[in-house]
């Protein structure tokens, strides 16, 4: 596995990829850790150039959408949820009883949640766009003040 770490306006990210698909895309919290020797290695391979270059321009409100090979791992269900996710167009969001029905499994609202807050490839599988039943921001893996500041971000660049 190669890892690269970049910066974004909301804090340092993680990137990870594997078998020449990215297998994981997270906020590092309390900086970069010391590095394990392999099978990880920092190594910024085309592929992981290429993630930052399009996060960049994410950023930047310039990037709506990712051209990125994605390989999340997961259980079945987790990976119908992450499917979902994708089909959530910038700057809106979802709540989590939509996504369970959209599954066709309506009560499963709370094993939604589970997924989104285990899904491995945040911002490109945007988990942050998705939202209480009553539009409240609830749990975010990268913490409420990300979410919140990606969500404004798609709000102001989306007009």
């Amino acid at each position: 596995m190669n890892i690269w770490y970049t910066n974004s306006p909301f804090g340092t990210l993680c990137l990870e990829e594997e078998g020449n698909a990215l297998v994981g895309v997270h906020f590092l919290t309390e900086g970069v850790p010391e590095l394990e020797p392999l099978p990880r290695k920092v190594c910024q391979t085309p592929l992981l150039a290429e993630a930052e270059e399009q996060l960049g321009e994410y950023f930047a409100g310039v990037r709506r959408e990712f051209d990125l090979p994605l390989a999340p791992r997961g259980t079945a269900f987790q990976q119908a949820v992450w499917e979902q996710l994708l089909a959530i167009p910038y700057g809106e969001t979802r709540s989590y009883g939509q996504l369970a029905a959209a599954l066709g499994r309506p009560g499963a609202s709370r094993a939604v949640g589970g997924a989104c807050h285990r899904n491995p490839i945040g911002i490109l599988i945007p988990c942050h766009r998705v939202v209480g039943a009553d539009g409240s921001l609830t749990g975010y893996a990268g913490g409420l003040e990300i979410k919140e500041a990606l969500l404004a971000l798609e709000e102001e660049f989306s007009h």
